[in-house]
This record gives structure tokens, sequence and C-alpha cells, in this order.
């Protein structure tokens, strides 16, 4: 199967580069075969083009109807608990733990790599016990 997610109406796309990156929207319309129109009211996406390189595509896909107003996408995104269910997912997990490695301090980033050593110490050794030469 070589791909499982395709551009149609209702699909949930997250936006990874622009003004709204990290931001989930829906398409709502598509323009030609590099844009899309793009809305996400519940998260502050406004209504735009938007082109299909700047949208990653999720697992998720709405009961939306072409060019459907505003409010209603709201409606649906908020009764399908689209940001609950992308927080819960893997992509969303990686993401923001990606977010979350950005943001450490120096401090931070030395506390994690002496934590790495010792895990890699640890397993160095219990694995020279498993392997022991005869």
């Amino acid at each position: 199967m070589a791909h499982a997610r395709f551009v149609e109406i209702g699909r949930v796309a997250y936006v990874n580069f622009g003004p709204e990156k990290g931001k989930l929207c829906v398409i709502i319309d598509v323009v030609d075969n590099k844009r899309a129109l793009v809305d996400g009211p519940s998260t502050g996406v406004a209504r735009q083009q938007m082109p299909f390189s700047r949208i990653s595509l999720t697992e998720f896909v709405l009961p939306v109807k072409r060019n459907q107003m505003s409010s209603n996408v709201a409606k649906i995104f908020d009764s399908h608990e689209v940001v609950k269910k992308w927080n819960s997912s893997t992509a969303g997990k990686h993401i923001e733990h990606s977010l979350r490695r950005a943001n450490l301090t120096d401090f931070e980033r030395f506390k994690l790599m002496i934590a790495q050593k010792k895990k890699s110490s640890a397993l160095k050794k219990e694995l020279k016990k498993l392997t022991v030469k005869h």
C-alpha cells in the first residue's frame, strides 16, 4: 500500500511551515493540484489557501461538506475532539517530544547527556555479564 492518506474534503492537516506552524486545520476545498482551502476556527487558523507543501495530512477525517461555514466546521472539530486525539496519536506525541527537547536549557541538556551516559554504561555492564566467554 503506497499511500493511506489522501487529500479530501474534511481531512485534518497539521501545518508544518509558516505563521500557523504547529496548528491543526481542516481541508475545506481543493483549489488546484498544489493548494487547498483550509480552515481551523478552533485552533486559530483563518480560512485561507495553503499549499500542500506547508501541511501534513493526518489520519483524521471529519464529516465536513465542501465550503462549509467556519462556525459549522468549529462545531464538528470540537465534537470529534480532534485536538485530544491528535495529542494522543503517535505523530502528535513525536512533535510534542521534539518541541520539549528543543526548549531545553544548556543545563537540562547537560543533565540529559549525563543520564544517557549512565544508562549506556549500565546496559553495557549487563550485556557483558550475559555474554560471558567460556
